[in-house]
């Protein structure tokens, strides 16, 4: 669970569903409701404290008959899921990459090197290779990255939290950031306002993932009963609350909401948050 590799990405493309008080109270919404699943899978976790977790899990639920099979289902969906991840990062981060190199080298307008497809692909393909090395070969590396990732990511979130909208050359209005429904059915595609709407969740939902995980480390953590839960309930709390403001912190600062998907803009129009 993390604010960058999971708003940043998915932001431009849910506030164009349905504009930001769709984007906002979205969060708001799944958040809620996340809070439930992970009371639920925290409830549990304090029975099985278990490393397999959620497939375990569903063996020992659903019953001697039900539980071979609601197991391997429950393992090859989250499998499924996981490499969906793994894809999903190495896009946003690819897509991170050409917007700094495009903002590096000039604008879009001042003759920047904007990233063609090819090279866009070569860099995807790079980061999963890279992962992939990593996670097999140099775990103690991934250890040292992780408590690095930790601490750029309290740091770097309050930083941007706070100083964006301070620096922002405009800001938005309360009502406008709350109230104000904006459909780009032109670029979307999506004339039905609900089912825009629905669409818009998708920054949060894809977001707010990746509690589990605490769950399989349980039975390497003392106290596994009661710390294995407690981990699950404080990441939910801490990305819905930091989530939440850093939404607020890019919906704020949007200058104009047009512009940002404008592909002769700054950023080209591939990129919103690096736009605003």
């Amino acid at each position: 669970m993390t604010l960058f590799t999971g708003i940043t990405p998915l932001y431009g493309s849910s506030l164009q569903y349905a504009g930001p008080a769709s984007l906002v109270w979205g969060w708001v919404v799944v958040s809620f409701f996340t809070c439930f699943v992970g009371v639920a899978m925290a409830e549990i976790c304090s029975s099985f404290p278990t490393t397999g977790s959620l497939y375990f899990w569903a063996a020992h639920l659903a019953g001697p008959k039900w539980g071979p099979f609601s197991s391997w289902c429950c393992a090859w969906l989250e499998t499924i899921g996981l490499i969906a991840g793994i894809g999903t990062q190495a896009y946003a981060g690819s897509q991170t990459l050409q917007s700094i190199i495009l903002l590096s080298t000039g604008t879009n307008k001042d003759g920047g090197y904007f990233a063609p497809k090819w090279l866009f692909l070569c860099m995807y393909v790079s980061l999963t290779l890279i992962w992939a090395v990593l996670n097999t070969f140099a775990l103690e590396v991934i250890a040292f990255i992780d408590i690095i990732s930790i601490w750029w990511q309290v740091i770097g979130g309050l930083v941007i939290v706070i100083m964006l909208p301070l620096v922002a050359m405009t800001r938005k209005s309360a009502a406008y950031v709350f109230t104000s429904f904006e459909m780009g059915v032109d670029s979307t595609g999506v004339s039905s306002k609900p089912y825009a709407v629905i669409l818009s969740f998708l920054v949060s939902q894809y977001s707010l993932y990746g509690y589990d995980a605490a769950a399989h480390l349980t039975e390497e953590t003392k106290g596994a009963d009661k710390n294995g839960p407690i981990s699950i309930l404080s990441s939910i709390g801490i990305i819905a609350v930091f989530g939440w403001a850093y939404i607020l912190a890019l919906t704020f600062s949007i200058k104009d909401f047009s512009y940002l998907y404008d592909p002769s803009n700054e950023t080209a129009g591939a990129f919103v948050p690096a736009q605003i």
